[in-house]
């Protein structure tokens, strides 16, 4: 009967996000600006079962990111994405939530953690993984995180609720959470906003999702393995 009910579930709505953005690639306009570093490093970060993104905030709003009201301006913000109740209880703590989570289309959120210290110092118990991207791929994934988010009225992302750490928020998605489409289904999309080359299928689990960042097509460099014997390279 479950199996049943996944398939008919994966060949209605399908593992990816609904009404993604085609990528476009920003348009260079020739004006006087600062000069910038072509490229941009971007976190990954995971524990056993959950993956999210890093970012500096800065590279977020110049591409186009709208926060939501009073979010303030940290060097970096935490991202990820994943069942509701989940992260409003902090977990599902009941097989019963367990199971509705992953059968029945549910609603979801997308947290967004402000930071200012550096990224393993703030989530010393995650594995992290460094890459560089193209600074032009901002406006790519700044679109995918704005069209994850449902708008208020006034145009910003609607809050609804803490995050399940940090002093952060947790945003209403227009997305439902369900098995295969889960949180990791998220971080494939954006590691393809950021130009990589990712199977879903092969990513519903951290690990899963792990082995492709590392490969060579993606290149996502392991520096903080989450253990307290750990010491970061350079960062």
């Amino acid at each position: 009967m479950a199996l049943a009910l996944i398939a008919a579930i994966s060949s209605s709505c399908g593992i990816r996000l609904p009404n993604v953005p085609t990528p476009i690639l920003q348009v260079k306009v020739r004006v006087p600006i600062p000069k910038q570093d072509p490229d941009v490093l971007v976190w990954l970060i995971s524990d056993e079962f959950h993956t999210g993104m890093v970012f500096q905030y800065d590279w977020l709003i110049e591409n186009g990111f709208i926060p939501p009201v009073g979010f303030g301006n940290p060097k970096y913000v935490t991202l990820s994405w994943g069942n509701r109740t989940a992260y409003v209880e902090k977990g599902l703590h009941s097989p019963t939530k367990f199971l509705r989570a992953l059968f029945i289309p549910s609603p979801s959120v997308m947290e967004l953690i402000p930071a200012n210290w550096n990224v393993v110092e703030v989530c010393p118990h995650q594995r992290v993984w460094r890459k560089l991207v193209p600074r032009e791929r901002g406006h790519n994934l700044a679109s995918f995180l704005n069209d994850c988010s449902t708008p208020g009225a006034n145009g910003r992302p609607i809050i609804c609720g803490t995050s399940s750490w940090g002093d952060g928020v947790l945003l209403e998605s227009r997305h439902s959470y369900f098995l295969p489409r889960v949180c990791n289904v998220w971080t494939v999309h954006v590691i393809e906003a950021l130009g990589g080359e990712m199977h879903p299928w092969l990513a519903i689990t951290a690990n899963g999702l792990i082995r492709q960042a590392e490969k060579p097509r993606n290149n996502f460099e392991k520096i903080w393995d989450g253990s307290k014997e750990s010491i970061p390279i350079n960062r």
